[in-house]
């Protein structure tokens, strides 16, 4: 008679492969391949920067949700006819916690000029990442989304943390990161996409 329960060696590599998929890559250097929710999400050519040319630029899915403070919820688009940068993080992820306050940075820098930012807290304990934003001092709003639904809804391979998506004014993915940004490089960026003005559709 077969047992039911599952050998040694195929329980770890299970484990294992279940760690990896939880861990979701934690990116902090030029990583292919981002792992997300069951899916292996090859990103196009190997990158970890992607620029999108206006004319190919597609408008994200409703993306909403609770916010990580509790103090009601953030609807991105009611952000529509600004410059938005998403942040995926999550307090586990080391490469999130010097990322942070470099967003907070940029955050104040460019919200004269028409920029919001906005968190998606992935995967996380809800009062860990409370802790982690007030220490940081971040000012912008993260919505609480442990399971990730939203994350599909930005029509870009989102999987990895920590991910960066600067959204033009139609809302429409312009830049994404699939790794760790840096204050100088983010800003640069985000300028880029505020001279851009009003794109047609």
């Amino acid at each position: 008679m077969r047992s039911r329960f599952p050998r040694p060696a195929a329980l770890t590599g299970a484990l294992a492969l279940i760690g990896v998929l939880l861990l979701t890559g934690c990116a902090t250097g030029d990583d292919a391949v981002v792992r997300g929710q069951g899916n292996v999400i090859v990103a196009p050519g190997g990158q970890t920067v992607i620029h999108y040319p206006v004319d190919e630029r597609k408008p994200i899915g409703p993306v909403s949700g609770e916010r990580l403070d509790g103090d009601g919820t953030v609807d991105l688009n009611s952000y529509k006819g600004q410059v938005v940068v998403v942040n995926v993080w999550a307090s586990w992820c080391p490469p999130c916690r010097k990322e942070a306050t470099e967003l907070e940075a940029v955050y104040q820098q460019t919200k004269d000029r028409g920029v919001a930012f906005v968190g998606i807290n992935f995967r996380d304990n809800r009062s860990a990442a409370s802790d982690f934003a007030t220490d940081r001092g971040l000012t912008y709003p993260s919505i609480y989304d442990y399971g990730g639904r939203n994350l599909k809804a930005l029509g870009v391979p989102v999987g990895a943390v920590p991910t960066t998506v600067i959204l033009d004014r139609q809302l429409r993915p312009a830049v994404v990161y699939l790794k760790a940004i840096g204050e100088k490089e983010l800003r640069e960026q985000v300028l880029q996409v505020v001279a851009e003005g009003d794109s047609p559709q």
